[in-house]
């Protein structure tokens, strides 16, 4: 009778233990990709006007989301949010920005080029004032600025 004989033995598969390593290559090359595609797009997350700020040794603020930013290049060219304004019509721009959640105007964060004279700068800035912009923030570099 061959049935006491198979009931004690096990299969061949049966003695083999559970596979505990995981294989991290895919994972790896995953990460890898991801690696290079951040450090491509990290530096298009700048601003998209092309400014040579003047240095300074201010410490850095905080960005918030409902802000404005006004950007004078060295051909003193304004661009509210990268968008070009053209002569005269800065003024018109500034009126069409909607105020924040609270009625008040949103925070401006004016950029100009170090090459620029200080009364074009001044000028934008007597634009914001007139259109009640009254929270100006001016940057700069922040990189080795001498005091």
């Amino acid at each position: 009778m061959g049935m006491g004989v198979s009931v004690g033995r096990r299969t061949r598969g049966s003695k083999r233990a559970p596979m505990a390593e995981i294989n991290v290559t895919p994972f790896v090359d995953v990460m890898l990709v991801l690696l290079i595609i951040f450090m491509v797009t990290a530096p298009l997350l700048n601003s998209g006007v092309p400014v040579d700020l003047p240095e300074s040794r201010a410490n850095p603020i905080d960005q918030t989301p409902e802000q404005v930013t006004v950007s004078i290049d060295n051909a003193g060219v304004i661009y509210v949010d990268d968008v070009a304004v053209p002569d005269g019509e800065l003024a018109g721009t500034l009126a069409q920005i909607e105020p924040r959640a609270d009625g008040q105007k949103p925070i401006v964060v004016l950029r100009g080029d170090q090459a620029l004279q200080y009364a074009r700068v001044m000028a934008v800035m007597g634009e914001l004032n007139r259109a009640g912009f009254n929270q100006i923030t001016l940057v700069t570099d922040g990189s080795s600025a001498s005091p």
